[in-house]
Order: C-alpha cells, then structure tokens, then sequence
C-alpha cells in the first residue's frame, strides 16, 4: 500500500496526491449555466470536504468548475461545435475557457470570428453573469486569450491586444448575424 501511495504522487511537486473533485456524470439531458446538455456530460465542481471523484446526484451548480461533453458530442456555442467549457481557475477573473471541435465544423459553416479562434486554440472570455455560459454577447465583456498566442496579459504587445480586440468584435458580429 506504501508502494502504491507514494506511485500515485510521482510527478506531484510537492509529493502529495492531486485531489479527486467531485464530479456527475449526467444520465439525462440537463440544462446547466443556462446550456442544454447531453446525457453523459462530465460536470466538474470545486473541492469539497467528504466529496470527492463521481457523485450519485448533480451537486451545486455554484461549485461547478468544468463540463466536459460525452466524446464525439459537441453543443453549439457562437456557431462553432465546442466540447468543453472550463471555469478560471483565478477566482479574480470573472470568466471560463471554451474548448472547440473544429473537426466537426463544416466549411460552410465557418465564419471569421470560427476562424480566427481555430489559429489560436482554447478561447478565454470574460463574462459580467457567471452563471451563464452560453454565447450570449451582451454577458462576454471581452475576450482575455486565445491559446497561448494572443493574451490580454501583455497589455504592451500591440499585436496582441490588436487580434483579441478583432476577435472581439467578431463575437459581436457573430452575434448579429444569428439574430437577423
């Protein structure tokens, strides 16, 4: 048992094991942060004393920290299939990361806000209502990253902020052209 305790922490910093959150998988559709979701979506929450790893019911949704969709499935989010939608870590940031299948996106489906995420990766928004996660442009006040590439962090690069305020008002537009 001392084997396989101190197995289970290689590669862990400080040598302590990672700790297992609390997770649902969900047996039925479900609407969660306002967006519907398929039956055996992985939905994710924050540490909680004598909770930990796979939960019999849907817990809290203030403490949900990731979901993560059945592979292969994907919801629509601004016209783009995404798979995985993942709170901030940093409780300072008010907003979560959008992860997308742009596999599963036709190419006439594709627009300019869909191809300026798919050069950069993993899109991070900023949100004034956390408690909702759909592509609704009046709650996304701004995008903070795309991928490694193009952060709002280095507020110097002008190259930077220049793509993050373009890929901005892309969602905007997007948002614009569903409506009509």
């Amino acid at each position: 048992m001392l084997l396989l305790d101190a197995l289970s922490s290689m590669g862990n910093p400080n040598g302590s094991r990672a700790p297992d959150y609390p997770y649902f998988i969900t047996t039925e559709p479900v609407t969660v942060k306002k967006i519907v979701l398929p039956k055996g979506t992985k939905l994710t929450y924050e540490e909680q004393f004598f909770r930990e790893g796979q939960q019999d019911r849907i817990m809290n949704e203030k403490k949900l920290t990731g979901i993560e969709l059945p592979k292969g499935k994907t919801i629509d989010w601004g016209g783009v299939p995404v798979y995985m939608i993942t709170k901030f870590f940093n409780p300072e940031m008010s907003g979560f990361s959008v992860n997308a299948d742009f596999n599963q996106l036709p190419d006439g489906k594709k627009t300019k806000f869909s191809e300026m995420w798919e050069s950069c990766g993993e899109l991070g928004v900023l949100v004034k209502n956390t408690d909702d996660w759909t592509f609704d442009t009046k709650n996304i006040v701004d995008v903070s990253d795309c991928g490694v590439t193009y952060q709002r962090f280095f507020k110097e690069d002008t190259q930077q902020q220049s793509f993050l305020d373009k890929l901005l008002s892309e969602i905007k537009k997007n948002d614009q052209n569903q409506t009509k």
